[in-house]
């Protein structure tokens, strides 16, 4: 379907919206633009409807990256609000609902759920899923939906939907760029969005703490296969050691995919959650030999065809271990 216009969800959801006064709206954890800015977009949209909307994060998703902290996210709760269950939960840019941390939300049946989203593995999870494959992000998606209900875009609004679009499709170079990527982008710029100050809030002024982990990563890059997967590993003294927070590792998978020869870039992080080491992987794959996304279902993750992650307890040499198996298998 070439316009988003003719999905029968979008009805389902635009006629949702109208009748609905209440609203809890939330994403999948470690946030990305598109999730960032579709969770404050929507919020901004409903709020201009006259709705209660509240957007929720959990506390631990904080610091978020330095890139999405100029965007706006007002009436953010960190706690699920008192009266969730009556209110309809609205989940942006989550392909699956175990992929949120807050495990309030993961309930059966006591409440609506509207899934917007653009993941091809999208677990189909909500009452009323408006799921669109040829989405190029889930922003897009909120922006068709703004336009459906009549609502202008505020500064706030098309800035939030133009970070959306500009992050998800690699600033308009990556295979998920469509037309209508680019007629949102017009009609963001036409509607007042400063392109070259939103460029340099996600792409310049950058830490010294970032600079230093990055060149860390570089300096940790190991190759496999014959250069087919082109791994890289932080570990918690990389972080400590250059006064960095987890969030300064955004963007250091894509350095590895532009290696010759990679079919799959990965990023191992290191963290300690309750005591217990563990490791959190982001996976890039060059084209459309190795679907990455298939690679982090294996390991409890998702995400898609050619940007995917998931968490593990596996060390690092038996991660490398499954993620070679895993390539091999596709190849």
């Amino acid at each position: 379907m070439g316009e988003n216009g003719s999905i029968p969800s979008r009805r389902q959801v635009l006629e949702a919206i109208r009748a609905t006064s209440s609203f809890c709206l939330t994403t999948h954890e470690r946030p990305d633009g598109d999730a960032v800015g579709s969770l404050s977009a929507m919020q901004h949209v409903l709020a201009a409807l006259g709705k209660d909307a509240v957007a929720f994060m959990p506390a631990d998703e904080f610091p978020l990256p330095y890139e999405y902290r100029f965007i706006k996210l007002d009436g953010l709760a960190t706690e699920p609000p008192a009266d969730l269950c009556s209110r309809t939960l609205v989940f942006l840019d989550c392909g699956n609902i175990d992929r949120t941390a807050a495990d309030v939300l993961k309930r059966d049946g006591t409440a609506p759920i509207i899934n917007i989203d653009h993941h091809h593995d999208n677990t189909r999870f909500g009452t009323i899923n408006h799921v669109v494959e040829t989405a190029s992000c889930t922003a897009e998606l909120v922006w068709d939906l703004m336009r459906g209900l009549g609502v202008e875009a505020t500064q706030p609004i098309a800035e939030a939907l133009y970070v959306g679009v500009v992050t998800d499709t690699g600033r308009f170079m990556y295979e998920n760029t469509g037309p209508r990527a680019h007629e949102m982008a017009a009609d963001l710029i036409a509607g007042g969005v400063d392109v070259a100050a939103v460029y340099r809030r996600l792409y310049e002024g950058v830490p010294q703490g970032k600079l230093e982990l990055l060149a860390r990563g570089l300096t940790n890059v190991q190759r496999f296969d014959g250069g087919l997967i082109t791994l890289t590993h932080l570990t918690l003294d990389d972080y400590a050691s250059t006064g960095a927070d987890e969030s300064y590792s955004e963007g250091l998978v894509d350095h590895l995919r532009a290696v010759e020869g990679t079919a799959v870039a990965g990023l191992v992080r290191d963290q300690k959650s309750d005591g217990a080491a563990t490791r959190k992987v982001s996976l890039r794959a060059t084209d459309d030999r190795v679907d990455v996304s298939a690679i982090a279902r294996a390991g409890g993750g998702g995400g898609h065809r050619r940007a995917a992650g998931f968490s593990t307890d596996l060390g690092f040499a038996e991660l490398v271990e499954f993620l070679r198996a895993q390539v091999a298998s596709q190849l």
